[in-house]
């Protein structure tokens, strides 16, 4: 069992900045992917980006120049660093790791964006 849990979320004003983290109890070298994904009221959750554990990462379109996901070396911890916050970002933020065939899911951050 692998749990994740998230740091980072709050309130900020259009074109501010925020920092999620999200770290894993397990070592991450069994952990082969980590990412974030979000769910706005009403949708459903979406990928906003991917990391694997050789260092390859993917975005969604909606985010790519803004947003930026890292891993560290150990790999327990990924960061999603979010610039030029727009309210539509708004969501509450959650953070999946694979490990195996399984995967496991963090309990969100709130994230609120104002105009």
């Amino acid at each position: 069992q692998v749990q994740l849990v998230e740091f980072g979320g709050g309130l900020v004003q259009a074109g501010g900045s925020l920092r999620l983290s999200c770290v894993a109890s397990e070592s991450g070298f069994s952990i082969n992917y980590m990412g974030w994904y979000r769910q706005a009221p009403g949708k459903q959750r979406e990928l906003v980006a991917g990391i694997g554990s050789g260092g390859r990462t993917d975005y969604v379109d909606f985010v790519k120049g803004r947003f930026t996901i890292s891993r560290t070396a150990a790999k327990n911890t990924v960061y999603l660093q979010m610039n030029s916050l727009k309210p539509e970002d708004t969501a509450v933020y959650y953070c999946a790791a694979d490990r195996g065939n399984r995967r496991y899911w963090g309990q969100g951050t709130q994230v609120t964006v104002s105009s």
